[in-house]
């Protein structure tokens, strides 16, 4: 059986959602550092220089992004806008398209 694109962008919906919530570990560890104290708060920002942090900060804000962008579709969907299979379809191009050139312009941001 083979899923629809919008089939598609409903299960990376959800599953960007699961990952932002474990990502949030991450955030909140970043928080709490950056607030324990100046020497905790000067760690962090070397802790920050790390290739492999950034790109561990870039995926949460990865999906972030997505989760926004699809989250906001859903909103326009229940409006009454993009309802049909041809809008949905229309729909999840535009998100992933935005999704893609907003992931960019945030990793080119970070680094």
């Amino acid at each position: 059986m083979r899923l629809p694109i919008t089939a598609w962008a409903s299960i990376t919906h959800r599953a960007s959602g699961v990952f932002i919530f474990a990502g949030m570990a991450v955030l909140l560890w970043a928080l709490d550092a950056s607030l324990a104290s100046p020497e905790s708060f000067a760690s962090l920002q070397e802790s920050l220089g790390n290739p492999l942090l950034k790109l561990v900060i870039w995926a949460i804000m990865a999906g972030l992004i997505y989760h926004s962008l699809a989250g906001i579709k859903h909103l326009v969907m229940d409006m009454g806008i993009g309802e049909s299979m041809e809008g949905g379809i229309r729909g999840v191009r535009i998100v992933v398209s935005l999704s893609v050139v907003l992931i960019l312009a945030a990793g080119i941001w970070l680094w």
